[in-house]
């Protein structure tokens, strides 16, 4: 089944994996920065709120629905695969690979409780905005990331990727995955599975 480094690759990311952030920021209309700020202060309201480990899960779930494109972030890191795979296998991967994440996210919450989260600006991507954000914990380096999030013109904002180093997440998730399927025969099923089986060991 995958390593628990290659499952976690996007899941780390946005339990807040550091990135150096560089200081040429150009503010657009601030519609992605107020996003990630909305997000991010939902995020830490969940962290230091003392909810039961399942009422987080329950909060975070509902966050991640209307914050981040999951499906699509799961559609990119398959790949090929995901043309290839059935309209059941499909359904089964999107199914696990949502479940993890918001599992492993929940595993992290205890390592930010009275971190303090500062969102910075944004930078025009491709088709997307890149907005910056610092984390400071006492004792330990700031953390600081990039929130890659898509503006469409329907109005219908989501984090789409994070960028930790300078290295998308989604890309380095895409290519675990696909190293994964070649030492397993490209068998898209022991994929899902072996995603089931993280969550069930991460309860």
């Amino acid at each position: 089944m995958p390593t628990r480094r290659n499952a976690m690759t996007i899941i780390g990311a946005l339990a807040f994996l550091p990135r150096l952030v560089s200081p040429a920021w150009a503010q657009r209309d601030g519609s992605a920065v107020s996003f990630v700020k909305s997000t991010t202060a939902k995020l830490m309201t969940v962290v230091n709120g003392g909810s039961t480990a399942q009422e987080a899960h329950n909060q975070l779930e509902q966050i991640i629905a209307s914050s981040v494109d999951v499906d699509a972030i799961g559609r990119f890191c398959l790949g090929r695969f995901w043309t290839g795979a059935t309209p059941d296998q499909q359904r089964d991967y999107l199914t696990a690979f949502r479940r993890l994440l918001i599992t492993k996210i929940a595993s992290h919450l205890g390592d930010y409780q009275g971190a303090r989260l500062t969102v910075g600006l944004a930078r025009p991507g491709s088709d997307t905005e890149i907005v910056a954000s610092t984390i400071e914990r006492a004792g330990a380096p700031n953390a600081q990331i990039d929130w890659v999030v898509s503006t469409p013109a329907d109005g219908n904002t989501k984090i789409v990727d994070l960028l930790s180093e300078g290295i998308s997440l989604r890309q380095t998730q895409t290519s675990d995955f696909k190293a994964y399927l070649a030492q397993h025969n490209n068998n898209l099923q022991n994929l899902i599975d072996g995603l089931r089986q993280l969550v069930a060991a991460s309860r």
